[in-house]
């Protein structure tokens, strides 16, 4: 434990205090707050969720039994018409005329209101394969209905008893609910005579207005073969068209199957709209009340103490730049009885001191400065003078060759890229020139070489534009690009590439030169790398690479040592060289 803190108390040392005090205020105080609302929002929404779960299920209880009562009921009529021997006597019976056909249909239908039989809202029609019936009331000719979609479905199915229910096509009657809800059984109880068919048409609208009454809180759906039968909310309950398609999966959250009479049906009740959300909308109020006493306040007043702290401290952290100066800064206005402000006025005094020793000793470390820059410029000076000969140097031996193997008279252009490299070369009032100056230097450099070396020579320039305008010491990139030249595609017999790229990467900028020539060894490689991240005014003694160690040192000098440079090369492959600068201490020495 002693250890998570120690290690806690350190990565917590490398943050401000105007962020620790917001650290505090979140892990103590924001962060309890939510978790612990969090939770009693979960137990109200999960409560409420339960609660609807159980009333879902009520309702579709509740809706499971209403239908079954009407559909037994239904059934309950049914098989009273077919025990009843008086009606299937009446129903075999060949009658002489249709008088004597009505004489006994009167008798019959009496029996069958009497018996209860036929009494309910539903309707109840009996069809008999008996030609001497007469279509009309509650009995019909079977060999009227033969080519219905009901009946067909009991003749393919060989259905005794069953529930069907289908959407009536026929125009007629206009006014007669086209949506069918059929209980369908065939009298055959007394097993002689013709055959009988008992249709009974549960009253649709009867069934919707019933769930529409008990106002269930949830949405009902009867379906069955993904349509919807009836419901409760008004719009897919339409006995004027064809059953819809149940469309409300994603917000079912009860369902019950039930088989009546071969009838699969389903039952749905979806989630209801009213929720836990809707409770805390009518106590916003309140809970913005809670808010602000829980959360508002405890920053407001953290706020001011991360002021009355943080404040200061910046004013404090503000003097303590100054030390880079000639002089030391006191603060101007001291405030506060705490540790803070006693920490003011103590440095309030320290400045006083310093500041007398300052005066003291800066007129002798001027001088010393003085003698340090003029040492460093006469350097400067010496390293031009050797680097102006080496490339004027190799520039006229490329128009010699040129003009000794070719015999063209091609010069007017070669003279053109000299006269560039030329102006460059010798201009030596200023030391530093922008990168797309020193880049036409290299261009002209490379296009020079390639009237030298032709098909055996190609390049390719590549330079960011957010670094065109950075300023180099003069003749940097192209002593690295005449070294890719003269060690890399000269002493290689097929052809090569030069590649230059120069980017920005970050904090710094990127400077690489690519040949594809014949490379260097291990061993050449790691005693090139170490002179050049480490150059000095005794190396160019050597004569080894003085133009890459020129470059290094000048550079070196430029940025204060804020540089890196690194070589990569394998022999019969090519080398590259990058080179990358900090853009801070470029553009502080360069004036950017």
């Amino acid at each position: 434990m002693r250890e998570w803190l120690v290690k806690l108390e350190r990565w917590m040392n490398n943050y401000k205090l105007k962020k620790k005090l917001l650290f505090l205020y979140v892990v103590c105080v924001l962060l309890p707050l939510i978790v612990t609302d969090s939770v009693v929002i979960y137990i109200a929404l999960h409560t409420e969720e339960v609660k609807q779960q159980h009333m879902m299920e009520n309702d579709v209880n509740a809706v499971q039994f209403s239908l079954s009562n009407s559909i037994e009921s239904a059934a309950s009529v049914a098989k009273a018409a077919d025990t009843n021997e008086y009606i299937d006597d009446f129903l075999n019976e060949q009658y002489e005329s249709p008088l004597s056909y009505f004489v006994a249909y009167y008798e019959a239908k009496n029996l069958l209101f009497n018996n209860n039989i036929g009494g309910d809202s539903s309707q109840l029609t009996i069809y008999a394969d008996n030609e001497t019936l007469t279509n009309g009331g509650e009995f019909s000719r079977l060999s009227s209905i033969k080519d219905e979609e009901w009946y067909q479905y009991m003749v393919q199915t060989g259905c005794n008893t069953c529930v069907y229910t289908y959407y009536d096509q026929s125009r007629s009657p206009v006014v007669e609910a086209k949506r069918k809800i059929l209980f369908l059984r065939r009298m055959n109880y007394y097993g002689a005579g013709c055959e009988k068919v008992v249709k009974i048409e549960l009253d649709y609208s009867a069934l919707v207005r019933g769930l529409v009454k008990m106002n269930y809180e949830s949405p009902i759906y009867i379906c069955s073969d993904g349509k919807i039968l009836c419901s409760n909310d008004g719009k897919s309950s339409s006995t004027g068209v064809d059953f819809l398609p149940f469309v409300y999966e994603d917000q079912v959250g009860y369902e019950k199957e039930m088989t009546v009479y071969g009838k699969t049906l389903q039952i749905y009740a979806l989630k209801s709209k009213t929720n836990i959300v809707d409770s805390m909308l009518q106590n916003a109020p309140l809970i913005l009340l809670l808010v602000l006493i829980n959360a508002v306040f405890p920053l407001t007043f953290m706020v001011a103490i991360n002021r009355s702290l943080t404040t200061r401290i910046q004013e404090l952290g503000q003097a303590f730049e100054s030390v880079d100066q000639d002089c030391l800064v006191p603060i101007a206005y001291v405030r506060g009885k705490d540790e803070i402000g006693a920490l003011m006025q103590n440095y309030n005094r320290m400045v006083d001191r310093t500041n007398e020793l300052i005066q003291t000793v800066y007129k002798e470390r001027l001088k010393e400065q003085e003698m340090d820059i003029a040492k460093q410029h006469a350097e400067l000076l010496a390293l031009h003078s050797q680097i102006n000969p080496h490339f004027l140097f190799n520039a006229l031996e490329s128009i010699r060759m040129h003009s000794i193997i070719k015999q063209e008279y091609e010069t007017a252009d070669m003279v053109s890229k000299l006269a560039v490299m030329t102006r460059q070369n010798v201009d030596w009032g200023e030391d530093l020139v922008e990168i797309r100056r020193e880049m036409e230097f290299v261009e002209a450099y490379l296009g020079l070489q390639k009237y030298r070396f032709g098909d055996r020579l190609s390049y390719q320039l590549d330079v960011a534009e957010d670094c065109r305008e950075l300023r180099l010491p003069k003749l940097t990139v192209v002593t690295f690009v005449e070294n890719a030249c003269v060690h890399g595609i000269e002493s290689k017999t097929t052809p090569g590439w030069i590649f230059v790229r120069i980017s920005r990467d970050e904090e710094e900028l990127c400077i690489e030169v690519e040949d594809t020539g014949d490379g260097m060894d291990e061993q050449t490689v790691e005693t090139l790398n170490e002179k050049l991240q480490n150059p000095s005014i005794e190396q160019l003694k050597d004569k080894s690479r003085v133009g890459m160690l020129n470059a290094s040192l000048r550079i070196k000098m430029l940025t204060s040592g804020n540089y890196r440079i690194s070589i990569e090369s394998e022999q019969g492959v090519g080398t590259m060289i990058q080179l990358r600068l900090s853009l801070e201490a470029l553009m502080n020495s360069t004036g950017i």
